[in-house]
């Protein structure tokens, strides 16, 4: 499987903005790809202002299946989402055939107060791109190993990010660690572009782990695109010669669907 690490700028609470500055990525990728990854909530930012930029029109789907079809690929990403009377940090998969799969983020930020304005997804999800079986998780989602553990299910994870500089040496090791634990590639999209509106700032480092816990290939702070090739074997060939999921010990989450 061939991916592309869109690793972008993100332009506070301005989707017009950012599908535009996305759409001039997608026109810098010049060779086939499976599966293009972009970071979380990359249509506003990190903002917890949901009542005045949440989507509830459908666009950053209808976008989506657009830009997947077009390319011939599938496209991941995070946006903020109203349904109903309740707002998601909502992960999407869409297929290069528009097949939309998506994934509520589970671990909401209470540092930055997400927890008072998103409702919590109760079920992690798997879905199939390109032959690898890949588990779509959320930025905070990374310091929860239980929620992460490989149950014979996936092959890959792919964590979306809006991760801080100042937290940059938490984001290198779990996401090495999280690749170790489960024998699978990760897959770590995080967004740069200097400070967002809260005056955070963010230093990218987007990077792709092997399942033996070996980065891969990595980005700097600098925005742009990284394709990298995933072979399967490589998981498929770590697990048989070193079957350690064998002996992990068994467990269920209260009120979560990890199936």
């Amino acid at each position: 499987m061939k991916i592309a690490l869109f690793q972008t700028e993100i332009f506070w609470e301005d989707s017009s903005a950012n599908f535009q500055n996305i759409e001039d990525y997608v026109n810098q990728l010049t060779e086939q790809v499976d599966l293009i990854v972009l970071p979380e909530t990359f249509t506003t930012g990190f903002s917890m202002n949901v009542k005045k930029y949440a989507d509830d029109t459908g666009a950053t789907v209808k976008w989506m299946k657009k830009t997947a079809m077009r390319k011939n690929c599938a496209i991941s990403g995070t946006a903020m989402i109203k349904e109903g009377n309740d707002y998601f940090n909502r992960h999407y998969i869409v297929s290069a055939e528009g097949v939309i799969t998506q994934y509520d983020k589970r671990h909401l930020f209470r540092m930055s107060r997400e927890r008072d304005y998103f409702k919590p997804g109760d079920r992690r999800v798997v879905v199939e791109i390109g032959g690898f079986r890949i588990l779509l998780q959320t930025c905070y989602d990374l310091r929860f190993p239980v929620f992460s553990r490989y149950k014979g299910d996936y092959d890959a994870i792919l964590y979306a990010a809006n991760w801080p500089a100042i937290r940059q040496l938490v984001w290198r090791t779990l996401l090495k660690a999280r690749a170790i634990e489960n024998q699978a590639y990760v897959i770590g999209i995080n967004r740069s572009g200097g400070f967002d509106g809260e005056g955070l700032e963010y230093s990218g480092e987007s990077c792709v782990v092997s399942p033996t816990g070996i980065v891969k290939e990595k980005m700097d702070e600098t925005p742009g695109i990284l394709v990298v090739e995933l072979n399967i074997d490589d998981v498929r060939s770590w697990r048989e010669k070193f079957p350690a999921s064998e002996d992990a010990d068994s467990f269920s989450l209260d009120g979560v669907d990890i199936k």
